[in-house]
């Protein structure tokens, strides 16, 4: 899911990132509800097949497979330790505009490296099949 940067903007604020969450499996009794989830920065990312991914809006990981007892903090901190959103110790509304524009800095590296390796996932996956061809040329040769 790709974010408008006015959209990126709003998801720094809770209740933009809580708003993604509609349909979401985890509800009451549970430690991933919506709220939980949008406090740990993520968003509601929904595939056909995967109704629980979600994704940081800012390091841009993205976990699916939630169970119940899952702490989405917990669960962020441990798949995505260098995020610099959930290292936040105070509200991004107590944020100076200097914090903020260095929290934004950091979280565009975030977004070259995911396009860098899904780059590199294409050239490798490219590469992989270009082999499979010459290796079957050779071999009717």
């Amino acid at each position: 899911m790709e974010l408008s940067k006015e959209d990126c903007l709003r998801m720094y604020f809770y209740q933009s990132r809580l708003a993604t969450f509609s349909g979401w499996p985890f509800d009451e009794d549970c430690a991933c509800t919506s709220e939980n989830m949008a406090k740990a920065g993520f968003i509601h990312t929904p595939s056909d097949n995967s109704p629980d991914v979600a994704q940081c809006f800012f390091c841009f990981k993205e976990l699916e497979g939630w169970e119940p007892q899952d702490d989405p903090e917990k669960e962020h901190q441990s798949h995505s330790p260098t995020c610099h959103f959930i290292m936040l110790k105070k509200s991004v509304e107590e944020l100076t505009t200097e914090e903020l524009f260095k929290l934004q800095k950091e979280r565009q590296k975030f977004h070259i490296k995911k396009i860098c390796n899904q780059g590199i996932e294409k050239f490798k996956e490219a590469a992989k099949s270009r082999r499979g061809d010459i290796i079957k040329k050779a071999m009717e040769g």
